[in-house]
């Protein structure tokens, strides 16, 4: 039993789907597993088990942010010999040509964070996803009628929401930055050191840009696309 999920042994699956809002967990829980159980409410950190097409599937919330989603990660690595982790997450696009709602799954990830930098004493480390997680992604979307667009490239994962230099996402949308989140270079990094696959698929829920957004309920309950691409990757 782990110090933030709290969950029993064998009650985790290999496969996870990583929602950061506990909330969305509970909606994919309820919407896409059969016979889901609730298996940790710890610090209201939603977590449930069920089966999708026959496959063993959990669904975990991991906060806002690296440090918190490091948290549930390494316990899901290292107290659950968690195999995959698919974040299934919102993003906002800081591409002009990325609309809201269309699906980033992202091949790597920048950072402004400087949990890395501790990690490789100053040196840069390129966090990547897991090729056939990526690949499959990337089949199960082509096979799929999607109203939105589907992109694949560079996520930008920062420490802050509210940035107060907005002007140093530039360079990195110069060089192919699709959008900005939270997470996925540190669980990137995470699942490189323990050996395991992971993979962020995001939908686009505002536009850095434009200015569009989603509302708050939207993005807790209407991406399921999203939620299906990450179940027929993660299951592939």
């Amino acid at each position: 039993m782990s110090t933030h999920i709290a969950a029993e042994p064998g009650q985790i699956a290999p496969i996870v789907l990583f929602p950061g809002d506990p909330l969305r967990a509970k909606w994919i829980a309820e919407n896409f597993l059969d016979d889901a159980t609730l298996y940790s409410e710890t610090r209201g950190m939603l977590g449930f088990t069920g089966t999708w097409e026959g496959h063993r599937v959990s669904v975990q919330g991991s906060g806002m942010g690296q440090p918190s989603m490091a948290i549930y990660a390494t316990e899901l690595f290292t107290e659950y010999d968690v195999q995959t982790i698919v974040r299934v997450g919102s993003c906002g696009a800081l591409a002009e040509h990325l609309s809201v709602r269309d699906i980033i799954i992202a091949n790597g990830a920048c950072t402004d964070s400087g949990i890395n930098r501790v990690r490789f004493s100053g040196l840069d480390y390129a966090p990547v996803a897991d090729f056939a997680l990526l690949r499959a992604a990337v089949e199960a979307s082509e096979t799929m009628s999607l109203d939105a667009a589907v992109h694949v490239g560079l996520l930008f994962s920062s420490d802050q929401f509210y940035s107060t230099r907005p002007e140093l996402t530039e360079p990195f949308v110069a060089h192919g930055a699709l959008g900005v989140e939270m997470e996925t270079s540190g669980l990137y990094t995470l699942a490189a050191s323990y050996g395991r696959r992971a993979l962020s698929i995001c939908t686009v829920s505002d536009h850095i840009v434009t200015g569009e957004e989603t509302t708050a309920q939207e993005r807790e309950q209407t991406f399921g696309d999203m939620i299906e691409i990450a179940l027929r990757a993660a299951t592939a």
